[in-house]
């Protein structure tokens, strides 16, 4: 498939790419962090929020709202799921990597199912911060080369936790995964039939 770029016009629809902000220090504890064989996400890194730029963003990308940021890391090359929330995600590329984003308006409501056929590349170069659209459908990064990726993930505190409570599976409730986190799968994405929803309909995208 085309991979555009976060600077080409084709991504405006998705996010933008935020200018502004010093990220030398972020990328650099990013370093410090894994990067497994397959992938982890960790919500909320202690000394990540301990860095300048946690105020920084808390203030002016979410307008004082309690923010987290955490990471996504490892070594991916498939889409496997499709998620969304209902606030902007903002990433720090701390590698090169390419980013499968869909547009939520292109879900079936009827069946609360999604063509991967929709879904578009687009290339994050190592350094460029971006806010991801609370309607962009998203998951974890695939990495360009075969030392895998690390991505800064910051979104409003208590996302991507556990639920406390877990609505009857109806209606857009089939897709609750996780507070703040709506979830439609790939049949092929290993992911529990039983906690996230078999919706994503066609290929399971690969970046080769």
């Amino acid at each position: 498939m085309k991979i555009y770029t976060v600077k080409d016009p084709e991504f405006l629809k998705y996010g933008h790419v935020i200018e502004g902000y010093d990220c030398a220090e972020l990328i650099a504890a990013m370093g410090k962090t894994p990067l497994p064989d397959d992938v982890i996400y960790v919500p909320s890194d202690k000394d990540l929020e301990a860095l300048p730029i946690y105020q920084q963003l808390t203030e002016r990308e979410y307008g004082g709202l309690p923010i987290q940021i955490g990471y996504c890391n490892g070594h991916n090359k498939k889409l496997n799921a499709l998620e969304y929330h209902r606030s902007s995600e903002i990433n720090v590329a701390c590698t090169d990597l390419v980013l499968l984003l869909g547009a939520q308006q292109d879900i079936d409501l009827e069946n609360y199912t999604y063509d991967s056929a929709k879904v578009e590349a687009f290339l994050v170069p190592a350094g460029t911060m971006i806010e991801v659209y609370a309607t962009s459908l998203h998951y974890a990064p695939c990495n360009t080369e075969d030392g895998g990726f690390r991505c800064v993930v910051v979104l409003p505190r208590d996302t991507n936790l556990d639920l406390e409570t877990v609505p009857e599976k109806k209606y857009e409730d089939k897709l609750l995964f996780a507070r703040n986190k709506w979830l439609i799968a790939h049949p092929e994405s290993g992911l529990d039939p039983a906690a996230a929803h078999m919706g994503i309909l066609g290929e399971n995208i690969a970046i080769d």
